[in-house]
């Protein structure tokens, strides 16, 4: 087979990593991957996501290394000769940042910057278009809506440490004539999340509680406010940066924002479930309206030291530039996710074998 164009991509093995890998396979791309080689104690943990995707077959070609080590990735770009590179890899857990900042900026900035040396070391940089995978935690505590033009104000480790990586990627692009975007993604979820992120632990417990097999789910901060959309749109928009002629920095969100306690309630509807919700902050819990019993309790000890309260984005110019525009907003995504997290359970049942990785994965309907 010929193919179109050769891309490698950072932190393949990760939610975004395994949809864009997908989608640019469907475009004809040559696709290679890099995982960190310590990433999971599990290999076939780590790569269960890639591996339901049906991406283990030979179709993607798998590299082992750490982004940080700078000389290891120019001997990979020697090799692969990538003309995309989407930097995906980074560590993605807010909170996780704060019990390890200086991990967090080893790798979501220091990472960056040892990518684009090698690049310009390698005189690549007329021949590579590098998307480069910013975040909206970025904008912190700024007023809402966000977009290009909204000052930043990070509240935690990773969105500094993605700040920094945000303006290493212009000032490469304005310095050495780099092509490479900023992508600020506000938050995208999917069936293949991980469940230490909010979203997917709310529909696998949910799941759960339906089939009588949890009795009580515990989060922090029920009032942040987040646009959620879906990966699988968001990947879309980041190939699509990397088409235009001159490169660019852009936005990609849904415009709509749910606090948790909605996306709670939402996820319970969908399984027949209206929850009743009482008292406020700590103390607030939520109730089966039918029956009383309790579903879901605040933690204390899951806030945040600092956090973000409000994330709305506006992806006007994304729409007006790539032609970007979301496929799934905030039900079909609850919905989607919670369709799968009940699929999940059925082949967890007693008497059967369980999936390695416990993720289901949802091929492209």
């Amino acid at each position: 087979m010929t193919y179109q164009k050769t891309a490698l991509i950072t932190g393949i093995a990760g939610q975004d990593g395994v949809y864009l890998a997908e989608f640019l396979l469907g475009k004809g791309y040559a696709v290679h991957g890099l995982v960190r080689w310590d990433s999971y104690s599990d290999p076939e943990e780590g790569l269960g996501r890639l591996a339901r995707a049906g991406l283990l077959d030979g179709r993607v070609t798998l590299h082992t290394g750490d982004l940080t080590d700078c000389m290891a990735v120019a001997a990979l770009l020697k090799v692969v000769r990538p003309q995309e590179i989407y930097n995906l890899a980074a560590l993605s857990q807010v909170h996780v940042s704060f019990a390890t900042p200086a991990s967090t900026f080893d790798i979501n900035t220091k990472g960056v910057l040892g990518l684009l040396e090698a690049l310009r070391l390698l005189d690549m940089q007329g021949d590579v278009r590098v998307y480069q995978a910013s975040s909206s935690e970025m904008f912190g505590s700024a007023p809402a809506p966000q977009n290009e033009e909204t000052p930043f104000e990070p509240c935690s480790p990773y969105g500094t440490a993605k700040l920094a990586s945000y303006w290493l990627a212009r000032t490469y692009r304005d310095s050495y004539g780099i092509h490479v975007s900023n992508g600020i993604l506000f938050n995208h979820e999917s069936p293949v999340r991980g469940e230490d992120f909010v979203t997917r632990k709310i529909t696998r417990a949910v799941t759960a509680i339906e089939a009588g097999g949890r009795d009580v789910l515990r989060l922090g901060n029920l009032d942040s406010i987040r646009d959620w959309g879906h990966a699988r749109d968001y990947v879309e928009g980041m190939w699509l940066m990397l088409q235009q002629k001159a490169p660019g920095d852009y936005v990609l969100a849904t415009g709509q924002a749910h606090t948790v306690r909605e996306f709670v309630s939402c996820a319970f509807d969908l399984c027949g479930v209206q929850v009743s919700w009482r008292g406020c902050g700590a103390e607030e819990v939520g109730l089966d309206a039918r029956s009383g019993r309790l579903l879901v309790q605040v933690d204390p000890a899951l806030f945040r030291p600092k956090d973000v309260h409000y994330l709305l984005g506006d992806a006007s110019k994304a729409r007006a530039a790539l032609g970007w525009a979301p496929r799934y907003y905030f039900k079909d995504l609850v919905a989607d996710m919670v369709a799968a997290d009940r699929a999940l359970l059925s082949v967890e049942a007693p008497g059967q074998q369980d999936e390695r990785g416990r993720v289901l994965w949802m091929k492209a309907g």
